[in-house]
């Protein structure tokens, strides 16, 4: 199978299997025990700790790690509830461990507003202004949009919020590895990873946070990760997600040259036999690498099963279930309509691939459509 799904998960990388595998099998105590064992743990620990925060240019103690990217997002509107400012404003395209999360929270008395994205997914710094209130304590805007790439004018967003006394979170889990990513260049308040979009083991994440006092544990139990997030550590994981975030950080400039190359050539022959093609979200703000794109005439699950059937792995632009093709809420409130909705795949290229990988795509590609 070769593997063009590199946006929703990762195959981790070898250095971090061997890592993970030599701690599973030498590093096994508990790093709250104070005897040598246990000391050892909390090492592995810290040290992953200090390797994701020069990853984002936090310091080691404004990362507590989670279970991943929803784990982190759901800490940050949780901790709303023992706040002052309960309203908290985010958009259309957010991943659904933002959107359910406040939809869940509104029994708890904190509400918010969902402000509309242009055509090519990016939100208005007009529109986030206009939905600010005197309750406002949050804005929630990823970094980067999972289904399209686009990115996001955050800084600026920041920039605003804290003129007017707002925090800001962004759920930045496709970026690492993608982007240069530096909390003080962007200002946020919080910051949400997952390691296994950057080559690093699923199940585990981290939650950057400015300031401790604006947060509250999700996770009752012990006083682990300074008190903000309870449960005996998971070492191996913590240690491969550190190893995975330094292996990123230090090949970012050539992975991000050899995605833009194969996003380039992919584009390019695409259209010579697909000149119908529709490349959605914003061809220049975006991360390299993640190609949206409709094929008007042809359902998504249809394309998806025949690259499936020749050893293709992609994704689908809408969620497909029990026989039936829903929209994407992300491309609707771009405007895309349904007809073309339902015809998208996402194809999103990684350090797995080849240029001549590319080639066998786009061969079976063109097989398909002009069949």
């Amino acid at each position: 199978m070769i593997y063009f799904d590199h946006s929703a998960t990762t195959p981790v990388h070898p250095d971090v299997l061997d890592l993970m595998n030599s701690i599973q099998k030498g590093v096994y105590g508990n790093p709250s025990s104070i005897h040598k064992l246990g000391r050892k743990a909390k090492s592995v620990v810290e040290n992953a700790r200090k390797q994701v925060a020069k990853s984002i240019g936090a310091a080691p103690n404004q990362i507590i790690f989670t279970s991943g990217g929803t784990e982190a997002n759901n800490q940050v509107f949780w901790s709303r509830i023992n706040q002052d400012k309960k309203h908290v404003i985010s958009d259309t395209i957010e991943h659904p461990a933002v959107l359910n999360a406040l939809s869940q929270i509104a029994i708890f008395g904190i509400d918010h507003d969902l402000v509309t994205v242009n055509e090519k997914g990016c939100v208005s710094i007009t529109d986030l202004e206009s939905a600010i209130t005197e309750n406002t304590g949050l804005i929630s805007i990823m970094l980067a949009n999972n289904e399209v790439g686009t990115m996001q004018p955050l800084k600026e967003i920041t920039e605003l919020a804290h003129e007017k006394n707002i925090l800001v979170h962004t759920d930045a889990v496709q970026c690492l590895g993608k982007m240069p990513i530096d909390v003080n260049n962007l200002g946020v308040d919080f910051l949400s990873l997952s390691a296994h979009k950057f080559y690093g083991p699923k199940g585990i994440g981290i939650l950057y946070f400015k300031n401790k006092e604006s947060l509250s544990a999700l996770m009752i139990g012990g006083g682990q990760e300074s008190g903000l997030r309870a449960g005996t550590e998971n070492i191996g994981s913590i240690a491969g997600m550190g190893l995975a975030a330094e292996l990123a950080t230090d090949e970012l400039g050539n992975h991000i040259t050899e995605l833009k190359s194969f996003e380039s050539s992919f584009k390019s022959e695409l259209l010579s036999f697909s000149p119908n093609a529709i490349f959605n979200g914003d061809p220049e703000n975006k991360l390299p690498g993640l190609v949206s794109v409709s094929f008007p005439g042809y359902r998504s699950d249809i394309l998806l099963a025949k690259l499936d059937r020749v050893g293709m792995a992609v994704s689908s632009g809408s969620a497909c279930g029990a026989g039936e093709v829903k929209p994407s809420g992300v491309l609707s409130a771009m405007g895309v309509d349904d007809k073309t909705n339902i015809s998208t795949l996402r194809f999103s290229f990684g350090a797995s691939n080849t240029s001549e990988q590319v080639d066998l795509l786009l061969s079976e590609l063109k097989t398909i459509l002009t069949d």
